[in-house]
């Protein structure tokens, strides 16, 4: 694949540039591919994680009436949500604080416009997984006809819940429209595609095809990981086993075995302290916040 530019966008709340993404082209093929990929949290970036622990909701209208649901505002920001402005069709573009969404919607729009055979994915991992998902959603909300018809999948991996229901809703019938294949990659034990919690207090909902892999790295296909709200140490750990039963290319090294455990006992003391000094909600709550 060419490669074609990486970036580092700006974040108008944070007031500096936290979100990064890559874009390549693969030019071999009579179709030619594009690939924009939102880069997940790195483990030291406070940043990175002020978006994903930001449980604000923002709310998607256009115009008075008709309404697409609640979306997490802290992803939102990162992918370029405006103050005050919201997401301006038009924008005011500024070389030193670009926009994630405004800047690859630009570049892509360029590029497709230029060559008539060409389609796109996007892909990302993590907090790149949701900002994955949410650029179709801006983009049909500026009623964006040309890449919406060639955008040709949507790949997230470890994606957190990013809506309600009526968003679930809403994307489902907007791929279905445009034929577009979105695909999300689930690791039995992760515990991000299980946050924000589905439950009365949080109500987050997942939607779309779940691709669900065992810890033998067997998929299956479901509407919905397993323990969706829910992960314990004594569950988890059992099933770090297996992986060294599959070769050298699955097993993970000794140290990161016992981090693996470690930090899995560390968050079961923890929740249950919250849980029994603070009640269910602050258990939820915190957790969240250690684990994202």
């Amino acid at each position: 694949m060419e490669f074609l530019d990486s970036f580092d966008f700006y974040n108008q709340y944070q007031k500096k540039a936290t979100t990064q993404a890559f874009m390549c082209w693969d030019k071999s093929a009579d179709d030619e591919l594009i690939v924009v990929a939102f880069r997940g949290t790195e483990t030291f970036d406070a940043d990175a994680w002020s978006s994903d622990i930001d449980l604000s909701w923002y709310e998607l209208h256009q115009g008075k009436k008709e309404v697409h649901g609640k979306v997490h505002g802290g992803f939102m920001k990162a992918l370029g949500l405006q103050k005050s402005h919201g997401w301006p069709l038009i924008y005011q573009k500024d070389d030193e604080k670009p926009l994630a969404y405004y800047v690859i919607r630009d570049k892509l729009r360029e590029i497709l416009q230029a060559n008539e055979k060409a389609k796109f994915i996007v892909t990302g991992h993590s907090l790149g997984g949701a900002l994955t998902i949410l650029f179709p959603a801006i983009l049909a909300y500026h009623d964006d006809d040309l890449l919406l018809k060639r955008l040709q999948g949507i790949y997230t991996f470890g994606q957190p819940r990013v809506g309600d229901k009526e968003f679930g809703d809403y994307m489902e019938g907007l791929f279905s429209s445009y034929e577009i294949q979105y695909l999300r990659y689930v690791y039995c034990n992760d515990i991000v595609p299980r946050l924000p919690y589905d439950d009365k207090s949080f109500m987050f909902k997942h939607f779309g095809k779940c691709l669900y892999f065992n810890t033998f790295y067997e998929g299956k296909v479901v509407a919905e990981e397993p323990n969706k709200n829910y992960f314990s140490p004594w569950y988890t750990i059992p099933q770090t086993i297996p992986q060294t039963l599959n070769g050298p290319d699955y097993k993970e090294p000794g140290i990161l075995q016992v981090l693996r455990v470690i930090g899995q006992v560390l968050f079961y003391i923890y929740i249950h302290d919250l849980h029994v000094f603070r009640g269910p909600r602050a258990s939820n709550k915190y957790s969240f916040i250690i684990f994202f």
